[in-house]
Parts: structure tokens; sequence; C-alpha cells
């Protein structure tokens, strides 16, 4: 199945190491970060798991879920989960890890790649907004540990676009200048918008709309 951005996630029931979830019930009016994993007991996958656990705080207060995902069984999971706890100090892995042995989550989501050397699922990375569409999809290597900054970041993106109707240039952080959409004239951007910054006529920065 070829999945496009501003598609609807598909849904899914499926095991996990905290009970079976259907994705669109237990996600609710949330943020998911859906993200795959090659297979327990692998050091990539160690380093990064143990990352995700790290920081469910910080996904938390951007009112997102974690989800994971690797075509192991729910047995494999439980074995591993207290590897990855230990080696973050004992930082709890409370999300739930899908366990996909019969590949129907990862071929739904098309994350298995054979051009990657086997049949396990690759790192991908979707992020699902409360109204159940996928707005980003990152795929890495086997090989690569994915960049965690750039996750949280791109959500950060996403939230303060969508509030302010507008975009984020390349490099954004919270608390750098947003772009105003190009279809908004000048004069109208400078009703909505507190402040334009006009370098171009297509590109006009400004820190948001009025109150």
């Amino acid at each position: 199945m070829s999945l496009h951005l501003g598609d609807i996630a598909p849904d899914f029931t499926a095991d996990t190491q905290l009970g079976p979830i259907t994705l669109h019930e237990w996600k609710g009016d949330k943020w998911v970060v859906l993200f795959s994993h090659p297979a327990d007991f692998t050091p990539v996958c160690t380093t990064e798991m143990g990352r995700f656990a790290e920081l469910e705080d910080e996904f938390t207060k951007r009112d997102t879920k974690l989800l994971g995902l690797s075509v192991d069984t729910v047995e494999e999971h439980h074995k591993w989960i207290p590897d990855i706890e230990q080696f973050k100090g004992g930082t709890k892995v409370n999300y739930p890890i899908i366990a996909d042995q019969d590949k129907k989550v990862s071929e739904l989501y098309d994350m298995i790649h054979p051009g990657e050397g086997d049949a396990s699922s690759v790192r991908s990375v979707f992020v699902i907004d409360p109204a159940g569409k996928i707005r980003l999809m990152m795929v890495y290597p086997k090989s690569t540990g994915r960049n965690f900054d750039e996750i949280i970041r791109v959500i950060d993106a996403l939230q303060t676009a969508d509030s302010h109707e507008a975009a984020t240039p390349a490099d954004w952080r919270p608390g750098d200048k947003m772009i105003v959409p190009p279809t908004i004239p000048t004069t109208e951007a400078r009703e909505t918008f507190n402040d334009v910054d006009e370098v171009y006529p297509y590109l006009r920065f400004t820190s948001g709309r009025k109150a």
C-alpha cells in the first residue's frame, strides 16, 4: 500500500506488550508517533527504544503518544525491555510496542524494504495528527539511528504551523519566526499577523497571528 501525506492513517488491531490496541481507538484525539525498528535484541534498536523512553515526557507535553513496532513477538518484547531499561539507567519503557510477527502492520505501512537485507522492518516514522491524518513520514536505514531532536522539532513545527495557519522555514525552532503563506496578500497579512517582515513578495516572516 502506498501512503501519502494527508492520507488517513490506516487503522489496525495488533498485540503489544501492554495488550491489544486498535490504532484509531487507542490514539483518540492525540497526536501519534508510530515508529518501527528492525528487531529486538539488536544494538541500534536498543539505543533508539531507550531514547524514546527517555523523551516520553517531552512527547506527552506535546499531546503526543508513542507507538513502537517490530516483527518480533510479545514474549520477545517482554524479554528485551529490561535490557533497554537497564541501558538507560532504569528509565521505564511505558509505551506500547506492536508485536508484528505476521507483518500485517508492517506491510500496511510499507515498512518492509527487501533491499535493506532481510524481511524485518526498516526504521520508519509516521507522525499522525488528531484528525488521523499522516503529517510526516521518515525512513532511516537499518544501520542509522534516528535523530530524536528532529522528530520533536517536526511535531513542534506542525503544531505551531497549524495553530497560526502559517509555515515554518528551514531549521525552524520554537520561538523563531514563521512564514506567511504566499496565498495571503501582504496587505491582508499585515491585518492578520502581529508583524510582517517582507523579504520578497512571496517570502514574508512573522512572529504569529494576532490574538
